[in-house]
């Protein structure tokens, strides 16, 4: 294959590699007044930076980007997976109630096993899939329309929502930092955190490589994919286990973190001819670069101040959800 036409098959992917590669690199050595980017550079290559330097680049900021590529990779194509099951673009993590299950489940599990990490992992993932079954048994009594399923997930993660900020308001030791975990921040994490998480979220995108033929012919109605040997409502709940497991991972990581499932996905479903393999890979280049480069500027722009990336993530995320329901609208209307 001529370098040509890859280009013109995988361009949004080729792109992302560089866009990844400078976020990266703008994670790890962006300075402020305690530490210059030289420093820091100089910390990076080994050639005789200060103290200070070394560690804030050896246990704050490796560990904050290593967590930036796994939530924005791990929440991004969880929202692939849940948009290709439902066949609704408007479906993520966040907007299903899935985060918010598993937010809840961490919580609980903070509360009466509050040193055991691990456990946590667990509850998270057990949250997800309770909450996308709580969403899909409201969906089948109410009708199992796109918009129904939506507006169930919008209902469960209301109500997983206050019952956290219900838990977080009378055992605020339950969690070491409320606002960051109700809007999404990735401060104060060390390598100990990461392991677990990383390890549920290749498992996940693993796991998401081998769903991938399955998922593509959801397209062409269960009916039809049955006939061609496929096992549809096995395949679809195993996609949406898959999606709840990556999302459980993020929030254990980076709490309820919204719209990096709703944003990377549907801009790569423009793609037209994009296998979902492909679609995962570009999740993984643009949601993890989405991520690193929100969390940046909110912890450099307000310095010495730090504002959660998941604020800048819904100032984007809320228009972008807009757009999404007037598109969708306006294609209705064209079809009536």
């Amino acid at each position: 294959m001529s370098w040509k036409s890859l280009t013109k098959n995988n361009n949004i992917i080729i792109l992302g590699l560089p866009v990844l590669a400078a976020g990266i690199l703008l994670s790890l050595l962006s300075g402020n007044a305690a530490v210059t980017s030289g420093e820091l550079f100089r910390a990076l290559t080994g050639e005789g930076a200060s103290r200070a330097a070394d560690v804030i680049l050896r246990q704050i900021r490796l560990p904050r980007t290593a967590a930036c590529l796994l939530c924005g990779s791990g929440l991004s194509v969880a929202g692939l997976l849940l948009q290709e099951a439902l066949s609704n673009p408007l479906a993520s993590p966040g907007i299903m109630g899935i985060n918010a299950g598993a937010g809840l489940f961490v919580l609980i599990s903070g509360l009466f096993l509050p040193y055991l990490y691990a456990i946590r992992n667990a509850a998270a993932f057990a949250g997800a899939l309770f909450s996308a079954l709580l969403v899909f048994l409201i969906a089948r009594k109410a009708g199992m329309s796109r918009s129904v399923i939506v507006l169930s997930g919008v209902a469960v993660s209301s109500m997983m929502t206050a019952a956290s900020n219900a838990i977080i308001t009378l055992r605020p030791e339950s969690v070491s930092d409320k606002i960051g975990f109700s809007m999404g921040s990735l401060s104060g994490i060390d390598t100990g955190k990461l392991y677990i998480p990383a390890v549920l979220i290749m498992l996940g995108v693993t796991a998401a490589f081998f769903l991938g033929p399955g998922i593509e012919l959801f397209d062409i109605g269960d009916e039809a994919a049955q006939g061609l040997g496929l096992a549809v409502e096995r395949h679809r709940k195993m996609t949406v286990a898959c999606a709840a497991l990556l999302s459980a991972a993020a929030v254990c990581l980076c709490g309820l973190l919204g719209f990096v499932g709703l944003i990377v996905p549907n801009i790569l479903r423009l793609k037209e001819g994009f296998s979902v393999r492909k679609k995962i890979i570009g999740c993984i280049l643009w949601g993890s670069s989405l991520l690193l480069y929100c969390d940046t500027l909110m912890r450099t722009l307000f310095y010495p101040y730090e504002l959660p990336a998941g604020l800048l993530l819904s100032l984007i995320g809320t228009p972008f959800f807009i757009f999404l329901l007037m598109r969708r609208g306006a294609r209705g209307r064209r079809h009536d």
